[in-house]
């Protein structure tokens, strides 16, 4: 089954029960045994649901992974991942990744004995000198949130089988439209559904997609004691939006292919950030583990200030000022004072994250009124 038809009936079916094509929004706490013990398949709702059920489903086949759990939020599907560590193991992360992943690690797992370590995942050779026998988990974003840095999934997943480490890589800002990572060697993928598989800024979810049904089967468990579920009406939004992810991701790239071009040649842009450049030292990898270098486009102003980047964000009426990513409109956003504003800024500016760093997720407008729009504001400068 080719990407586009799993999108509209990957793991789904008539609703058995009235034949229902889209999968209803089964909007209840629990379910009517007949017996103790004996009942069709459903207990309780945090356990079971025929909604969120339908959604893993879903998302399973779109990653062509064994099974799918979702959580409340991204942010969720992560605890559930380093739930599966314990006190004393160490986790490798993409030092460039985002704010909330950094906090999480450092803020609330290190406090229980679980360290974290941040470093460069651009060179697999410099990763496999970083492992120690207390690491356990590599955490792979790429592209990169929001410098754009591109990880070499099938050489880093190698590096990791060989110590025995598993491998998960966030696969947000790609989607599985343009990039499966665990047909490239990765155990484990993540997702902030509220972002591309949601795709209408109207839900927010967590996903993690498996290849392996003994660590589906942990983390099943984890999702039902811990209790970090979606809710059925949020479930069913993902599982509308999934059915034009195609449609959608591959507009937003062609937009932002002309916009990340259109930036490359403006006079007050100093560096733009976009792995479709054969300038960008991810340009090979980007090519051929993704079908598509994605609609995520960052770029710096000529002054590292502030208050050079706030006279672009507060001028643009298209591109919207607001947290997020990945809906049909275009968003502008300013990392070091948003996404990123967990992160220390010694931390940040390690990364290439200036104050003047500004990130666009690129929507399905029409790219002539986009353009014209950052024309517009750019002339504050």
């Amino acid at each position: 089954m080719k990407f586009a038809t799993k999108t509209i009936h990957g793991g789904l079916h008539p609703d058995p029960s009235t034949g229902a094509v889209m999968t209803p929004i089964y909007q209840t706490s629990t379910y009517a045994q007949d017996a103790p013990g004996v009942h069709k398949g459903y207990e309780y709702a945090r356990t079971q649901n025929p909604t969120r059920i339908a959604l893993e489903k879903n998302l399973a086949s779109l990653e062509n992974g064994v099974d799918g759990i979702c959580f409340g939020s991204g942010m969720a599907a992560m605890d559930a991942v380093l739930k599966l560590l314990n006190s004393g193991d160490e986790v490798l992360a993409t030092s460039d990744l985002y704010g909330g992943s950094y906090r999480i690690i450092t803020k609330i797992y290190e406090r229980f004995g679980l360290k974290g370590k941040f470093i460069s995942m651009t060179d697999p050779a410099e990763v496999e000198k970083h492992i120690t026998p207390a690491t356990k988990l590599l955490w792979i974003e790429t592209p990169t949130n929001p410098m754009l840095n591109i990880v070499d999934i099938e050489a880093v997943s190698k590096v990791a089988k060989k110590h025995g480490i598993l491998t998960c890589v966030d696969n947000t800002f790609a989607s599985p439209y343009l990039q499966t990572p665990l047909d490239l060697g990765a155990d484990i993928v993540v997702h902030s559904a509220t972002k591309y598989l949601g795709g209408h800024s109207d839900t927010v979810l967590g996903a993690v997609v498996v290849k392996d049904q003994a660590l589906a089967d942990q983390l099943h468990f984890i999702q039902n004691a811990s209790g970090g579920i979606p809710g059925p009406m949020d479930c069913f939004l993902v599982l509308r939006g999934i059915k034009t992810l195609h449609l959608r991701v591959a507009r937003a790239c062609e937009n932002a292919e002309k916009i990340a071009h259109y930036l490359q040649g403006h006079p007050k842009v100093n560096k733009v950030y976009w792995p479709g450049f054969d300038s960008h030292p991810g340009h090979a990898v980007a090519a051929r583990q993704m079908r598509g270098f994605g609609a995520m486009v960052s770029f710096d102003l000529h002054k590292d200030e502030f208050d050079e980047a706030k006279k672009v964000l507060s001028k643009t009426h298209l591109f919207t000022l607001a947290e997020s990513l990945g809906g049909v409109e275009s968003l502008i956003g300013h990392p070091a004072s948003m996404t990123h504003a967990s992160i220390p800024k010694e931390e940040r500016l390690k990364n290439g994250l200036t104050d003047s760093l500004i990130r666009l997720s690129v929507g399905v407008e029409d790219v002539d009124d986009l353009i014209e729009d950052l024309e517009k504001a750019l002339t504050f400068l």
